[in-house]
């Protein structure tokens, strides 16, 4: 049974806990490379929201799991999306100066020390799947990690985020109808989101199938609505709450479902998914609120 708290107070409880368990996983020192360490700590450090650990989380506490055995997926998910913002910021991707209001890390190291930031926190987002020692206080089976490592692999490359990454660095400049702008961003934003919720759920023990279907499309409708509600903050909100430059995308060329809907259907269409979302969960009991009330949070939040 999900607990009477608010969400807000969850958040914060999510934050809390992926961060402490960050920080022991993130060496104290290196005796390789101090720069390369500060840089990890910068990236990953910066004020983020931690939605998609928070999601991990939420899935979990659904199927009525100890959130402790969930660390190492949240911190997985984390990293792997801390790396991809560091390589999507550089100036051979989208060339953006402020990441949550502070300077990008390139901007705050260099180019070269930026690369290896993101490369490193890629790989050791594996390394916390694998390696036990590194969250000692989950004691996951070997076989559950196999399968975090190949669910979180996934999302993350050719067939995830990375593919979607590459459509989208394709699409500047030109337009694109609804259905591939769809396929981009299932892959490029929602593949992660959709992780997040898998593997969560999956640390809490064994799911029926039907259950995971259940989840995985409430994540494919959220993972959308969180993109259309990106697009609608960049045309609406300022670049102070954004925390990084207000109209970028559309600077860029880059296709978004408001220039190609306009921002009431925009509006419109992420109220369409969110309603997705949550019928999607009409088969869980209270214990799935807190992902029902991430949805709602998700097409509201204002940066």
């Amino acid at each position: 049974m999900a607990s009477p708290v608010p969400l807000s107070k969850f958040i914060e409880q999510c934050r809390l806990q992926v961060d402490n368990a960050l920080s022991t996983v993130l060496p104290d020192d290196s005796q390789v490379s101090p720069l390369l360490l500060e840089a990890m700590g910068y990236s990953v450090f910066n004020g983020g929201k931690r939605v998609r650990p928070t999601l991990v989380y939420a899935a979990c506490q659904a199927f009525g799991g100890d959130l402790k055995q969930a660390n190492p997926a949240a911190c997985a998910v984390e990293l792997i999306h801390a790396y991809s913002l560091v390589h999507d910021d550089l100036p051979a991707m989208d060339d953006d100066d402020l990441r949550r209001g502070k300077p990008t890390c390139h901007k705050a190291y260099d180019e070269a020390t930026a690369i290896l930031a993101g490369d490193t926190l890629q790989s050791l987002a594996f390394e916390v799947l694998g390696n036990a020692r590194l969250c000692p206080e989950s004691t996951l089976a070997d076989s559950v990690r196999l399968q975090l490592v190949t669910i979180l692999s996934q999302a993350s490359g050719l067939a995830g985020m990375a593919g979607g990454q590459a459509m989208d660095q394709c699409a500047a400049g030109t337009v694109l109808n609804q259905q591939q702008l769809e396929l981009m961003h299932t892959h490029k934003t929602g593949a992660l989101i959709r992780a997040s919720v898998r593997m969560g759920a999956i640390c809490a023990g064994l799911l029926q199938a039907e259950e995971l279907q259940s989840l995985d499309h409430y994540a494919r409708a959220i993972g959308l609505a969180f993109q259309v509600r990106d697009d609608i903050l960049d045309v609406i909100a300022d670049t102070q709450t954004l925390g990084k430059l207000q109209g970028a995308d559309m600077a860029l060329g880059k296709p978004t479902y408001v220039s190609l809907m306009g921002l009431e259907a925009a509006q419109a269409y992420a109220r369409d998914l969110h309603n997705n979302a949550i019928s999607a969960l009409s088969g869980f009991d209270h214990g799935a609120d807190f992902l029902r009330q991430i949805a709602d949070y998700i097409i509201l939040r204002s940066y």
